[in-house]
């Protein structure tokens, strides 16, 4: 593995932990000013701004906080020299909607891009296998 591809996972290890704890400066850090977002629930458009991709994040806390888990079960990086991307499996659900959808996993895509030096998330994207 990279250099590139070790800094990037680990990026992305600590977004996922800043979420899980509902901590909405660590999951901003490292995102670009004009990131772009598809998310499961609406806008279906996306989101465009680092302002609306932070007005995403309370609702999903409040909903977390009543003991949803978010952790990464999988994840694979691919980096270039100055862009790069990824992709990962989440735990991301109640428990008892995992105990009864034990495989159901959220899949994340991820668009990075590598700006003085350092890597920023340009695009996100979420979405959950249609049952």
């Amino acid at each position: 593995m990279s250099e590139d591809e070790t800094r990037i996972r680990a990026l992305i290890t600590r977004w996922a932990e800043a979420v899980h704890r509902g901590d909405l400066d660590g999951v901003l850090r490292d995102h670009a000013e004009d990131v772009v977002m598809f998310d499961v629930p609406p806008p279906h458009e996306g989101i465009h701004g680092i302002e609306a991709y932070r007005a995403t994040w309370p609702p999903f806390f409040s909903w977390q906080a009543n003991g949803a888990c978010f952790e990464i079960d999988s994840l694979d990086v691919t980096a270039g020299t100055d862009v790069a991307y990824a992709h990962a499996l989440l735990r991301c659900a109640m428990p008892e909607e995992l105990a009864k959808h034990p495989t159901h996993r959220l899949r994340l895509t991820l668009g990075l891009r590598k700006e003085h030096g350092r890597w920023i998330v340009a695009h996100e994207h979420h979405s959950f296998p249609h049952d």
